[in-house]
């Protein structure tokens, strides 16, 4: 029987662990954290309950199938709550709008605020849901491995169908004329940590799963997925090894070997998938004298995507908000240019997610509120105080009517740094490479080792991107791909 450990019990890793062991095929998970999930982490301070990350759940098909395909309901394991009217958008003047899939409602306000949309919505995700649709069955489901996979006549037609050279504020300029309209929908980019201006218009397909598809939430908090997936993996006979660190992948004759942890015992693989940063994990556990296609050089050279700056705060009351809203910066565009030239925006746009407004279960006693805002990479980015930032974050929601610090009850902050040294994430990037080129974006790194075959990767910072449906997708098509190639030896 194949020996197989997987490095990371994020979502791609638990993804991959459940394909391979409902194959009867044997699984280590090693895990330096104390739980399953990765940045999907749990915060609890008393009463108030959080979810670190991601607030926004998209894509249920692909967390379902993954209980599916190893044959058990996913309903007996965690609960989809859809959110209709999921996210109120604010400008800095105080005009606002909810983003729901109902499409009447959405042409109700755009007749109000934006009559040039009104007229072109419908136009709108028409193109999104081709956008999505070509995506889905062209990138999603192929685990690249050379650059041959990426060269094929077919996968080179559909990229150019996807609107490569186009950047996402252009398309988006196509159907939008109101300023908070353009700002709410260029937004998308941020979901893959880059910004609207520069990476390309494939990814407004974005909108097609908020818009059409929907947004969700998980009864009980998002990170109920992650437990939910590890009870499987469990049950199907993965072995977890948490609070251990791998600190080397020993390699012979172009193939890894053993696994060595942080406490000097070894395991012998057959195949190891990383599932962590790419470009962090893998140079730390790999001397680079074994990976002459992923050199040390190389990687400094890369153009991480955002960070965060984290707000985790319990409310003794509950405040004017929704599920989700977005507070916008008044020159959008500014902010993203200082963000990738290395400084801390002067006047920065901020999400908050309350899931008590959905779930007050999760905080009974007041509003939970994560509040997020974008930030630099670490490295050459300029000195910040995060305590004055957080003044400033809550002096901007107090002018939006948001009185934080009058009911704060429990308060806890996050910044790149531990971010960077949390989750062993390259110079903080929750999204690995950004994808603010053309390269970037089409040309992922690849999910296996061009140089070592028997090492996998899955995560955000390879195919197919950022986010947890596609690193849950990314997860699956490793997994799919060892289970072919045990068939065929």
């Amino acid at each position: 029987m194949k020996q197989i450990v997987i490095i990371g019990a994020g979502l791609g890793g638990l993804a991959a662990s459940i394909k391979l062991a409902s194959q009867g095929i044997k699984v280590d998970v090693y895990e330096k954290n104390s739980y399953a999930g990765g940045k999907m982490m749990p915060i609890s301070m008393g009463s108030y309950n959080f979810d670190f990350g991601p607030n926004t759940m998209t894509m249920p098909e692909v967390f379902d199938s993954v209980f599916e395909e190893a044959g058990v309901n996913p309903r007996d394991y965690f609960e989809w709550i859809k959110l209709d009217h999921h996210t109120r958008n604010f400008d800095h003047d105080g005009s606002s709008f909810v983003m729901s899939t109902d499409t009447d409602v959405m042409i109700e306000q755009f007749e109000k605020l934006d009559p040039y949309a009104a007229t072109h919505y419908k136009s709108y995700l028409n193109e999104v849901d081709r956008l999505y649709r070509l995506s889905k069955s062209s990138f999603f489901p192929k685990m690249f491995t050379s650059w041959q996979d990426y060269m094929s006549p077919s996968l080179f037609q559909a990229v150019l169908k996807v609107r490569p050279l186009e950047k996402m504020n252009h398309f988006h300029e196509r159907f939008f004329r109101n300023p908070l309209m353009l700002k709410a929908f260029n937004r998308y980019a941020t979901y893959i940590g880059s910004s609207p201006y520069l990476s390309p218009a494939t990814f407004a397909m974005i909108g097609y799963l908020e818009m059409v598809q929907g947004v969700y939430y998980i009864k009980g908090g998002n990170t109920t997925l992650a437990n939910a997936m590890e009870q499987l993996a469990i049950e199907l006979g993965v072995t977890f090894h948490f609070e251990t660190l791998v600190t080397k992948i020993h390699v012979g004759i172009d193939r890894a070997e053993r696994i060595e942890t942080e406490d000097g015992k070894v395991q012998y693989i057959d195949e190891v998938i990383i599932n962590g940063d790419l470009l962090k994990v893998y140079p730390s556990l790999v001397d680079e004298v074994h990976r002459p296609s992923f050199r040390d050089a190389t990687i400094t050279k890369v153009s991480p995507s955002i960070s965060a700056f984290v707000i985790m705060v319990g409310l003794s009351s509950k405040l004017d908000l929704i599920h989700h809203q977005v507070y916008f910066s008044y020159d959008y565009k500014k902010e993203f240019e200082e963000l990738f030239n290395g400084a801390w925006p002067e006047d920065p746009t901020i999400y908050i997610s309350n899931s008590s407004y959905t779930d007050s279960a999760v905080s009974p006693d007041g509003d939970n509120l994560f509040i997020l805002v974008n930030a630099p990479p670490t490295v050459n980015h300029s000195e910040v105080s995060l305590e004055n930032y957080k003044e400033k974050i809550y002096s901007k929601l107090e002018n939006h009517g948001l009185p934080i610090r009058k009911h704060r009850v429990v308060e806890k902050i996050l910044g790149p740094d531990e971010i960077e040294n949390r989750f062993h994430a390259f110079r903080g990037a929750l999204y690995g490479i950004s994808s603010n080129s053309l390269r970037n974006s089409f040309l992922r790194p690849s999910n296996q080792s061009k140089d070592i075959k028997n090492i996998y990767f899955a995560g955000g910072s390879t195919h197919p991107g950022g986010g947890s449906p596609m690193v849950v997708i990314s997860g699956k098509n490793v997994a799919k791909h060892i289970i072919s190639q045990a068939r065929n030896d």
